[in-house]
């Protein structure tokens, strides 16, 4: 048998793997003119406004308490948390139930958007400001989302140590 060369079945010209590009969803929501987003294993439900019970001596942006099921959830005003002018509380407003580090809160917004999949390389930094000029360690990044800046909210850096303590003295 003359020698021909035997060509492996498979070979074909390596083509370098292409990892996969993370995904990240975010629930996606408005506060005033702003848009952000907040990742979405984080949100329990989304619930409409509902009065809760006021807390005595607690700070401005904790609205009080609600009963949700037995389990007794603080009420946050994410504008207020964010000197934003304040909006009135009516049938639109919305309240997003949160687990946040094994406690959970809820956060008043203006409105729920969508929930949103953003590819991980989508996701830019932040820019960086002088700490005593704006404090952006619960900002991880910004995305563009069409003609729309999104501004995506680290929950759980946002809702401070010393703000989780004093929502659990306002709910206990």
């Amino acid at each position: 048998m003359q020698g021909v060369p035997m060509q492996p079945a498979f070979a074909r010209t390596a083509e370098p793997a292409q990892a996969p590009v993370r995904q990240r969803e975010f629930l996606t929501f408005r506060l005033g003119a702003e848009n952000y987003a907040i990742d979405i294993l984080k949100v329990q439900e989304i619930r409409g406004w509902e009065q809760p019970t006021a807390i005595a001596n607690s700070p401005a942006f904790i609205k009080g308490v609600i009963n949700l099921r037995g389990v007794i959830v603080p009420i946050l005003d994410l504008r207020v948390k964010f000197q934003l002018p304040q909006a009135s509380y009516d049938e639109f407003t919305v309240v997003i139930i949160l687990n946040i580090a094994s406690r959970v809160a809820g956060v008043v917004v203006d409105s729920v958007s969508d929930v949103l999949s953003l590819p991980e390389d989508a996701i830019r930094p932040t820019p960086e400001f002088s700490s005593a000029t704006f404090d952006t360690r619960y900002i991880p990044g910004l995305a563009t989302v069409g003609d729309e800046l999104m501004i995506l909210l680290d929950i759980e850096k946002l809702l401070t140590g010393a703000d989780m303590a004093l929502v659990d003295g306002a709910s206990h």
